[in-house]
């Protein structure tokens, strides 16, 4: 490694690093300068995150918690002590990483930025009361707190019911034929049926036959009786039995369909449980507050013409140019100034702080975002830079800001605003270390730590630390190969593919989408692009995949619409505001026979979830396993090679691997369990071999170490090939669902999907699938996603990495500019034309792309 470590004038003082060992690093030593930008670069996998979080971070949040008081440590999320030898001068440190909007439908852009408790703060003390009416405290223009919340649909704006169509499909059929879809499908559905029959009711007829009283008893009775039952019996024979008194097989308790349904979606902790509830209750907009989710009394409060819920649905830049006059002191005075003149000056103070607060938001671009808009419907990118405002609003001094990616989620031409707030933040005295992919804000850092040379065990080692011009003399580093491209002038244009028919949406309205018409290619590569904000996902992440979804579960029940079922927001998408999707699709539809969205969300949410059971490719394992002459000989099935399974696993920890000591305000601390030691699995089935490894020894190897060893069983080492074709090498079979980045876990789910036998006639959706991703790992991806299209199957990318733009067959550009001034197509066509387009903001950047 180069030696440029050395302090230099420009820097005041170093952050110095020994021994730092935490996940992949291997004692790697380096000294990181202080008031910089320093940006930590390196392929997907490579010890980055591991040394600016998990090393830095972690180590100066463990420093700041050992000054507070034990009890307030008990309140904080701390993270794991780091693996560390020493770290000197290193300064207090804030965090700001990537992560998903909390599943919660609650929170909300002015709940995280706290620009809500101002506005609450606005319209109690200086809104405009009806005459007579007395101050309502700024708690009751919340529609989260009792005061606040409508009393009808207790807040969510939105009420549910059931109904006999929405519980009973098909009348035709019988109870014993399970007219009654609400109720539960295996065992519960049948005790129910079985309680019926004891209570005398008939089964064996079709619904519509029984009477309307009998049905609404069934339905939406609130009794619960409980009475003996008798399963297996014929309605004849359970009457006899009741009339001998003899003995119940059990007791059951009745449960109408409506209560079941609603008990379930309010209790179940199941996303899926949850989304089943759904497909039987409906919804519609609260009667009383007409979806405002507040009581008519704070409703009936204005300021500068408008209620609080319309006022919170405004884009941020139109409350901005509203509130601006009074902040200024030139509004025209509201209808009771006259009375009360300190209102006016409270007016002028609370805006001028919203006014300087939202200056922020509008410099990050963030001015299409809402007050009002959920957290769960932001971008991580989004969500990220709603923190970075609050922060740069703050004006700390001697702060470290660790940052995971500012620019996902970003177009470049945002992505100046960006590089424009981080320098505020350094010039202000502050030191910025930001883990980041994006080759325009790599270009702009002070100081490069290049971490690799590769992922996982053939990574974690300081290939360069120093200022950017030195890294090209660094041959062994992929980003060098990025960053400082040799001088072979423009690549040679790839021959583009002609679509095979065309996609048609009409009238299409969600967001800032009003009445669009638009159509996508079939059987090539689409890339729909556009500025933060413009419009994209609303099209293709949710307008395009609820209406194919929709279209192909009404054509044919056997057509499967595969989408990730670990998604957090299955369910409370249906609490947000609604959200109205009119258009239609009018064309194109007969050449799509499944659905695929490809999305980042986690492949799981415990450990107990990992890439080997996720992909299926466990299943074989532990066949290859079952089907060893000693398992064979000591009859072990498959199911005895799981850790979730009580016969096979570890029952001190329970398959987990590891026991959790609770130290009350200290870090929790994990230590392997001492039984197991770490193994997850009992004695008895680690005994079993195969090719001389025991079942833990295989969950333990990287993908390419398994892919040498299973090279005889043609169905393992295809699935472990795929794996290692779109750069998961690194990873171990059984790692953890939760150390998994985004990234990552999108990878895997494209890897599941490619290992299928080819079946062609599929649509792919991605929204911005080259999150986390190092460019030589997007060039992989590239390759993965051509293949899928080579297969004469439809892929429509949501991106802005101009790599993947350059490679498409179509590109589809929204804008013109975010939020209202968004929602339309500027141009569409092969990548050269939207080069080429005078109108676009992609334009500039795809043609300096393409230019080499």
């Amino acid at each position: 490694m180069p030696d440029s470590t050395q302090p230099t004038p420009n820097f005041n003082g170093f952050v110095r690093v020994r021994g730092a060992r935490e996940h992949n690093l291997q004692n790697v030593d380096v000294d990181i300068p202080r008031d910089a930008l320093v940006v930590f670069t390196g392929v997907s996998g490579s010890g980055k995150s591991s040394l600016a979080f998990g090393t830095l971070y972690a180590e100066a949040q463990r420093r700041y918690l050992e000054s507070v008081s034990p009890y307030a440590r008990r309140l904080f999320h701390q993270m794991a002590v780091p693996q560390v030898q020493s770290i000197d001068g290193l300064p207090p440190a804030v965090a700001l990483q990537q992560q998903r909007g909390t599943p919660t439908t609650r929170s909300s852009v002015g709940s995280v930025t706290t620009l809500s408790n101002l506005v609450r703060m606005l319209y109690s003390r200086a809104g405009d009361y009806p005459a007579g009416q007395g101050i309502i405290y700024a708690e009751a223009f919340s529609p989260n707190t009792p005061e606040g919340a409508c009393p009808t649909c207790h807040g969510l704006g939105r009420v549910y019911e059931v109904t006999e169509d929405s519980m009973v499909p098909d009348p035709s059929l019988t109870i014993r034929e399970r007219a009654i879809a609400a109720w539960p499908q295996a065992w519960g559905g049948q005790n129910q049926r079985d309680i019926l029959v004891t209570l005398g009711y008939d089964v064996d007829v079709p619904w519509r036959e029984l009477p309307q009283q009998q049905r609404d008893w069934i339905l939406f009775t609130e009794e619960q009786p409980v009475v003996p039952v008798y399963p297996g019996y014929s309605p004849q024979e359970t009457q006899r039995a009741l009339k001998r008194k003899e003995p119940p097989n059990y007791m059951g308790t009745f449960t109408s369909a409506r209560r079941h349904v609603l008990h379930t979606f309010a209790t179940t902790q199941s996303p899926l449980m949850k989304k089943r509830a759904l497909q039987y209750m409906l919804s519609q907009q609260c009667p009383t507050c007409q979806g405002k989710r507040l009581r008519r009394e704070s409703l009936s409060v204005t300021f500068a013409g408008l209620d609080i819920a319309d006022f919170s649905g405004l884009p941020l830049k139109r409350v901005e140019a509203l509130i601006r006059p009074f902040a200024e002191g030139h509004a025209q005075p509201q209808a009771h100034d006259q009375d009360h003149p300190e209102q006016a000056e409270v007016a002028r103070r609370i805006t001028q702080d919203l006014c300087a607060r939202l200056a922020v938001l509008l410099d990050l671009g963030l001015g299409y975002l809402s007050l009002e808009r959920s957290t769960p419907t932001l971008s991580p990118g989004e969500l990220q830079r709603l923190r970075l405002a609050t922060q740069l609003y703050s004006n700390l001094f001697g702060v470290v800001y660790v940052l995971d990616e500012p620019s996902a989620g970003l177009h470049p031409s945002d992505t100046q605003a960006l590089l424009k707030a981080l320098a505020g933040l350094r010039q202000a005295g502050n030191s910025l270390f930001v883990v980041e992919h994006n080759l325009d804000v790599i270009r702009q850092a002070d100081w490069l730590v290049d971490v690799g040379p590769a992922a996982g065990e053939l990574g974690g080692q300081i290939l360069y630390s120093g200022e950017p011009a030195g890294l090209a003399s660094v041959e062994n580093s992929q980003t060098r190969r990025f960053l400082y491209p040799a001088a072979t002038g423009p690549a040679a244009a790839r021959a583009v593919r002609e679509p095979a028919g065309w996609l048609r949406l009409e009238g299409i309205s969600r967001n800032s989408l009003a009445g669009l018409d638009v159509q996508f290619p079939l059987g090539v590569l689409t890339t729909v692009t556009g500025v933060s904000g413009s419009g994209k996902s609303s099209l293709v992440s949710q307008v395009l995949v609820e209406l194919v979804g929709k279209e192909l579960n009404m054509k044919n029940d056997e057509l499967k619409i595969e989408v990730d079922d670990s998604d957090e927001d299955i369910f409370n998408s249906s609490l947000l505001p609604a959200h109205s999707t009119e258009g239609r699709i009018v064309a194109g539809l007969e050449s799509i026979r499944r659905l695929v969205r490809v999305d980042q969300k986690p492949i799981g949410r415990t450990p107990r979830s990992n890439m080997a059971t996720y992909t299926g490719l466990f299943d074989h394992v532990r066949k290859l396993f079952a089907a060893t002459p000693e398992a064979r000989k000591r009859r072990y099935d498959a199911g005895r090679f799981s850790f979730n399974v009580a016969k096979g696993r570890c029952e001190n920890c329970q398959g987990e691997g590891f026991v959790m000591v609770e130290l009350l305000f200290l870090p929790s601390v994990y230590a392997p369990c001492p039984v197991c030691h770490g193994a997850r699995y009992n004695a008895k089935t680690l005994e079993i071999q195969y090719q001389e490894k025991n079942i833990a020894e295989v969950l333990h190897l990287t993908v390419d170490a398994a892919w040498e060893f299973f090279q005889d069983d043609a169905a393992v080492h295809r699935a472990l090939t795929v794996l290692r074709e779109v750069g998961l090498g690194y990873l171990r079979l059984g790692q953890p669902a939760t150390e998994l980045s985004g990234g990552e876990a999108q990878r895997i789910k494209l890897a599941t999907e490619l290992q299928r036998p080819g079946r062609g006639n599929s649509l792919y959706v991605l929204d911005e699938p080259t999150t986390g991703l190092h460019p030589a790992d997007v060039e992989r991806l590239l390759l993965q996603l051509q293949r899928l299209t080579d297969a004469g199957n439809t892929v429509i990318v949501v991106e802005h990495d101009m790599r993947v733009v350059a490679a498409s067959d179509w590109v589809l550009d929204m804008g013109p500019g975010a939020g209202d001034e968004g929602g339309q197509v500027v141009v569409q066509g092969p990548p050269a034309k939207v080069a080429a387009n005078q109108n676009s903001k992609t334009a500039p950047f795809l043609r300096r792309f393409l230019a080499g």
